[in-house]
Formats: C-alpha cells, sequence, structure tokens
C-alpha cells in the first residue's frame, strides 16, 4: 500500500475541531474560518478556511471551498482549492474544478470536473 502524507487530520475526534456544523444545520452564506472546521449539515454559498476543513460523510456542500487541507467523505458542488492537499473517500462526491498541490482519490468516489496540480509555495 502507499502512504499519503498530510493526512493527520482523519483522525482527529470531534473535541479538535473548533467549529462543527451539526447535520440539523442548513446555513446559507459566506463563511470565512482560522481553524479547524468540519460540515456535518447543509451550506449554501462560499467556505474560505486558513486551516483545514473536513466534509463529513452527511454532509452537502453547495459551495465554493478554499482551505489549506480537504477532506471529502460528503457531497460538494462547487470549485475546491486545498493549497496543500484535496483527499476524496470513496463515499466523497465532487462536482466542480479543484486546485491543489497534492489530490488523492480513493475507488468508489464520484468527481466530475478538471483537476489542477499546482505546486505550493514552499516546492517552489
Amino acid at each position: 500500500m502507499f502512504d499519503v502524507k498530510d493526512t493527520d487530520f482523519f483522525d482527529l475526534e470531534d473535541e479538535a475541531f473548533d467549529t462543527i456544523i451539526e447535520n440539523d444545520i442548513t446555513f446559507s452564506g459566506n463563511i470565512r474560518i482560522k481553524k479547524t472546521f468540519m460540515v456535518r449539515g447543509k451550506i449554501n454559498g462560499k467556505i474560505d478556511s486558513s486551516s483545514d476543513l473536513v466534509v463529513d460523510s452527511d454532509a452537502v456542500v453547495n459551495a465554493d471551498i478554499s482551505a489549506e487541507r480537504v477532506l471529502i467523505r460528503g457531497k460538494v458542488t462547487g470549485n475546491v482549492i486545498g493549497n496543500k492537499l484535496i483527499f476524496v473517500t470513496s463515499s466523497g462526491y465532487v462536482d466542480g474544478d479543484i486546485t491543489t498541490a497534492k489530490v488523492v482519490m480513493e475507488p468508489g468516489c464520484v468527481f466530475t470536473g478538471k483537476c489542477s496540480m499546482v505546486r505550493s509555495e514552499n516546492e517552489k
């Protein structure tokens, strides 16, 4: 098997996230956040994070996303920018373009869009 660096946020417990949009919450608007963020509910708008973002299994996100690392287990409709990493699990769904330094897509995920691989600032 292979090892994917920068995936330590997979193992984070709920307490490690500063903000969680729970599955009974629907939010419309723009979100700008500096700390780790998990979405379990529904979001329509835009998400701009200077940290990590997890779209959990039952989440439905209709938004453009920008974050350091993005883990997608649920459904995302919109463009996704991950400065370091975008990881789409087998339960993940992305309908939009992705731009990142590293991308991992597990077998079984759904991806419709373009993928652009760019070097991070540290690698230039």
